[in-house]
């Protein structure tokens, strides 16, 4: 069962060429956007589970082998895109003589697919190959121009250029099924992050942060339905249009990071092995409770903005208001069944200050008045 609001397609600039969206969509729109690539044999990467566990991989082969355009699959990409698997997939679209990469999964295999092909780029040389993106969670890897991946000494290293986005996303909510729920709704928080702290990120347009309220209202609205109906694609796949809205394609004239939640959760994930889903479900309150104090007029109308799409009333002040959002998303993380604490992650108490440094860029950096407020944050995790 689809309907005109969940199912169709969008052009967008000439990296992004389309994103299809639907349940059922993808045995129709791979095949059209391999075609409008040009492409004619393609690597699929993903993860361990999702090739062992379920059958969404199987799928896609089967569709790009129906077309002649299937080379081989490559599965060793584990969470946060380590070094050792990214070089792995280097190799194997060179064995495979592949031209393009299908990336199926979540922000790890997209992640890990534009890593590969800039590596690839800068032995090479020339123009950046292509990928195309099935995502299976609600990350938003795929709209981004950047590859997060992690070191050999754990740490997250980012590589990103304006060609490494991928030029085709196929949204299919049926292929989203077997997605573990805690993965699945963990992803979702991870959107609500996108959405938030696009309310006072740099740079964000009017109209992409119209976007970023309907993707708040959308996930505050679906998830908790997602979780009681777990089978519901039409659910599903309106949370996957949230995704998409909550990190809406960009084109900026020069890197705009997203906010301190955002930056904690690059500091956590990797080194202390949580997935982004799960630093979201940590750091999001609390970051937006923070703002209340630190952020300026401007960025504390914007959250106090997002109140009327979730349905809470005003409390007459901004900082008031501010905190009823962060008290909101708190809520819904626990609703969800998704909150953790670092104690229970085993990231060492101790730790603390460092990663609130590192966060902040330094405490020798023009962020340092507000470092200690943000190590009481991380404290206030454990």
């Amino acid at each position: 069962m689809t309907s005109s609001a969940i199912a169709g397609s969008y052009g967008w600039t000439d990296t992004l060429k389309t994103v299809y969206y639907g349940p059922g969509s993808m045995a129709s729109a791979l095949p059209k956007l391999i075609a409008a690539l040009g492409a004619k044999r393609a690597l699929v990467v993903t993860g361990k589970s999702l090739h062992q566990k379920t059958d969404v991989v199987r799928k896609v082969e089967q569709v790009l082998k129906e077309h002649d355009a299937y080379g081989a699959t490559f599965w060793e990409i584990g969470e946060h895109s380590p070094i050792a698997g990214i070089r792995k997939g280097v190799d194997e679209f060179k064995n495979s003589n592949a031209d393009i990469i299908v990336a199926v999964g979540g922000g790890s295999p997209v992640d890990a697919s534009k890593a590969i092909l800039y590596f690839i780029q800068e032995e090479r040389g020339g123009d950046y190959l292509k990928q195309i993106a099935i995502p299976t969670t609600l990350s938003a890897a795929e709209y981004t121009i950047g590859a997060g991946y992690t070191d050999e000494s754990g740490n997250k290293v980012a590589v990103s250029n304006a060609a490494l986005a991928p030029s085709g996303v196929i949204l299919d909510a049926e292929l989203t099924l077997p997605t573990p729920e805690r993965l699945w709704l963990s992803t979702g928080m991870r959107a609500m992050d996108h959405a938030v702290e696009s309310l006072y990120r740099p740079m964000v347009p009017p109209p992409l942060k119209a976007m970023c309220y309907a993707a708040i209202e959308d996930l505050f609205t679906y998830l908790p339905q997602s979780k009681a109906d777990p089978q519901n694609i039409i659910v599903r796949q309106k949370l996957q249009i949230a995704s998409w809205m909550s990190l809406w394609p960009l084109k900026l004239e020069k890197y705009s990071p997203l906010g301190l939640s955002h930056s904690l959760g690059h500091k956590l994930g990797a080194r202390y092995s949580i997935g982004h889903g799960f630093t979201s479900c940590l750091t999001l309150a609390p970051t937006v409770h923070l703002m209340a104090t630190i952020a300026d007029q401007e960025d504390k109308e914007s959250l106090q903005k997002a109140l009327r799409f979730i349905n809470k009333p005003s409390t007459g002040s901004l900082d008031g208001d501010v905190h009823v959002l962060a008290d909101a998303i708190a809520q819904l993380v626990e609703d969800l069944g998704l909150k953790t604490t670092l104690t229970q992650h085993k990231v060492p108490r101790e730790d603390a200050a460092t990663i609130a440094e590192k966060a902040v860029g330094g405490k020798d950096k023009p962020t340092a008045a507000i470092y200690q407020q943000v190590v009481k944050l991380v404290e206030d995790l454990y």
